[in-house]
């Protein structure tokens, strides 16, 4: 059977967090081990409640969700962090995409979508939900996310394989969907990844995802 997964969750509004423990029920497979009413509070939660996944407010009352992210990224075992965002919230996409948040998930997607989410990110794989991926990308594009000097290097410095195995992460697909769907291993998508983010001079999976968008390999909404 699989592990549950532990989540804390950190938003200010407690009725988004008691809507968030409906969903995350133990016999769908998590356990909520944490609440925090603000990102001030977070860091210590992680280290009293060692969860698998923050699940993050975008917008709270004394410190957001981009800079306690900050502060979980500098942590000796950082935390994957899912932010939960809204339409319009660009300023605070582009903030969390700099803190290294590891997935965006609309505050007003379904339950299954969140679960989806948070599976992803506690595996160390990346979600972004296809709503606000054009968001995401125009945050993206004022991200220190690639190397120094130049629009770097092109889709052609990739191999056929990578470039599908990049599309595929791209369109939302686990490394275990993606090894179905290309009938190889996880181990082998794994590395072709790491070629991908080698070759193409990213820091991780969420910019290789935005990289994809951005150079038309996939398109915001598309199949």
């Amino acid at each position: 059977m699989t592990e549950v997964i532990r989540v804390l969750l950190v938003d200010d509004q407690e009725l988004i967090r008691a809507g968030i423990r409906r969903i995350l029920r133990p016999r769908r497979g998590f356990q909520v081990v944490g609440e925090c009413d603000d990102g001030d509070q977070v860091t210590a939660a992680v280290a009293a409640t060692a969860p698998d996944v923050v699940v993050m407010d975008a917008r709270m009352r004394r410190i957001g969700g981009a800079e306690a992210t900050r502060a979980l990224k500098t942590l000796e075992q950082p935390v994957p962090v899912l932010v939960l965002t809204t339409y319009d919230d660009d300023e605070v996409l582009s903030a969390a995409l700099r803190a290294g948040a590891d997935g965006f998930q609309l505050k007003e997607a379904a339950g299954e979508d969140l679960e989806r989410a948070i599976r992803a990110v506690a595996a160390g794989e990346s979600w972004i939900d296809p709503i606000v991926a054009g968001r995401v990308l125009a945050a993206y594009k004022g991200a220190p996310a690639r190397g120094p000097g130049g629009p770097g290097p092109a889709v052609e410095a990739l191999t056929p394989r990578e470039r599908e195995v990049l599309q595929l992460v791209a369109r939302g697909r686990s490394n275990s969907e993606v090894a179905a769907e290309l009938y190889i291993s996880e181990v082998t998508v794994k590395t072709h990844l790491g070629h991908v983010l080698t070759k193409l001079d990213l820091r991780d999976r969420p910019a290789a995802i935005v990289w994809a968008f951005d150079h038309g390999l996939v398109t915001p909404g598309g199949g």
